[in-house]
C-alpha cells in the first residue's frame, strides 16, 4: 500500500487535464459506494466546500485541488482548495487545520486519498485450455517445473483512490465511494478523472442541488 502518487508521475503533475482523451485514458469506476441515511436531506450547493486531496507530493496535490475546485464549481459549490486555506506545515495536523477551516467559513469538504496502488494478474482462458491443465496428473508434473511465462498472464496495475464527501456543519460522513483505475499512465491524470466522476456522483446524488429558502 502506498500513501502517495509520487510513483505514478510520468511528467509533471501540474499537466492535469480535466478533458481527457477516453482513447488514452485508464478506465476509472466506482467500484464501491455508501450514503449516509442523512444524504437526502443535505445539500453543499450554494456553500463553501474544500477541495482536499490527502498526498505527499506538494506539486501534485495542488494541481488536484485547483482541478477538484473548479469541478465544484461547475457544480454550483464555491469550490475552494485546501492549499489556500491551510499552510501546508499545518496541513498533517487535525487539531491546527481545524482551525483554519472554521475560520474559512468551510461548510463541506471532499476528500481524495490513495488507498492502494498494486499489480493484478489476471489468467487468461487459454492457459487452463492448454494440454497441462486438461488432467490432474498432467499439470501436478507441468506445475512443479513449469517456468513463469508472460504470455499466460496479462498484469495490470490498478490504483484505488477513495473519495469522501464530509457536512462540515453536522461534522458527518455524507457519501463515500472507492475508485480504481487500471494502468495509469500518469498521477494527475487520475486525480482528474476522478474527480470528475466524484463530483457527478454528488450532483447525481443530490448533494450539490440548490438550497431552497
Amino acid at each position: 500500500m502506498h500513501s502517495n502518487l509520487r510513483p505514478l508521475v510520468g511528467l509533471p503533475a501540474v499537466l492535469v487535464v480535466l478533458a481527457l482523451d477516453t482513447a488514452v485514458t485508464a478506465a476509472t469506476k466506482f467500484q464501491s459506494v455508501w450514503k449516509s441515511p442523512d444524504a437526502a436531506t443535505t445539500s453543499l450547493g450554494g456553500q463553501k466546500v474544500a477541495a482536499l486531496i490527502i498526498d505527499k507530493d506538494e506539486t501534485l496535490r495542488v494541481a488536484g485541488e485547483e482541478a477538484l475546485a473548479r469541478e465544484l464549481t461547475a457544480r454550483g459549490m464555491q469550490g475552494v482548495p485546501a492549499y489556500r486555506i491551510v499552510p501546508k506545515e499545518e496541513l498533517q495536523s487535525a487539531d491546527k487545520a481545524r482551525a483554519w477551516f472554521e475560520k474559512a467559513g468551510v461548510q463541506g469538504v471532499v476528500a481524495l486519498r490513495v488507498v492502494t496502488d498494486e499489480k493484478r494478474k489476471t489468467y487468461t482462458t487459454s492457459t487452463w485450455m492448454s494440454p497441462y491443465y486438461s488432467s490432474f496428473w498432467g499439470y501436478y508434473g507441468y506445475g512443479w517445473t513449469a517456468v513463469y511465462d508472460p504470455g499466460y498472464v496479462r498484469v495490470d496495475r490498478v490504483v484505488s483512490l477513495e473519495t469522501l464527501i464530509f457536512s462540515m456543519t453536522k461534522n458527518s460522513l455524507v457519501w463515500a465511494g472507492v475508485s480504481e483505475t487500471e494502468n495509469p499512465k500518469e498521477a494527475g491524470k487520475v486525480i482528474a478523472e476522478v474527480v470528475k466522476q466524484a463530483v457527478k456522483e454528488m450532483h447525481d446524488q443530490g448533494l450539490a442541488k440548490a438550497i431552497k429558502k
